[in-house]
């Protein structure tokens, strides 16, 4: 029997199987973005606050049925000479009739996801710069942001060339029209 050689381990190759081999403390998720390893510890209730009045409206008045999933993990494309970004939103959600979650495996590609929630947390530069980035990268249609140090609202759309072509904020308080196929106003007075 003859060996095969294998081809050497790449930089990008150590850092993915570093990254997928963490033990994070229980709560705390790990992300790979950009090529580093991003650690958050888990949430305070305010944070949740915001994702449960989002859930709420959508499961009661999206034109389109939606699953929901929070803290499902995706593999969006990476920057070059990087591995696959490995993100974690606070909620991913999907056109029920697709089943995306069921049978998924805990990295799943993003095919599919019709839109991305992140709340700002301990690093706000990062959900309001690097994850818009990678959530476009990923063409995933609709990436909504809620900025609890600006008290605003955004909705990314139309992802194109790894950036979001379109952005509309609104401050706490007023409403912001999601597209479809959600397709009504999120009431954002809840948050104040």
């Amino acid at each position: 029997m003859t060996a095969m050689p294998h081809p050497p381990l790449t930089q990008e190759d150590i850092l993915l199987e570093g990254f997928l081999a963490l033990d994070t403390p229980e709560g705390f998720r790990a992300e790979l973005i950009e090529g580093e390893i991003v650690v958050t510890p888990p949430p305070d209730g305010d944070h949740e606050h915001y994702i449960s009045r989002i859930v709420r409206q959508v499961i009661r008045r999206a034109a389109t049925e939606m699953d929901v999933s929070g803290n499902k993990g995706l593999t969006l494309k990476g920057v070059p000479a990087a591995p696959k970004d490995h993100v974690i939103p606070d909620a991913t959600f999907a056109p029920a009739w697709r089943s995306l979650f069921l049978g998924a495996a805990p990295w799943m590609p993003c095919d599919g996801v019709a839109l991305v929630l992140e709340v700002t947390s301990t690093r706000p530069g990062a959900d309001r710069e690097v994850k818009p980035r990678c959530y476009a990268r990923g063409g995933i249609p609709l990436y909504l942001l809620v900025d609890r140090e600006d008290s605003a609202v955004t909705l990314f759309t139309d992802p194109e060339n790894g950036d979001y072509r379109e952005q509309h904020r609104v401050p706490f308080g007023k409403t912001l029209c999601l597209p479809d196929p959600f397709g009504f106003d999120l009431e954002t007075d809840g948050f104040i």
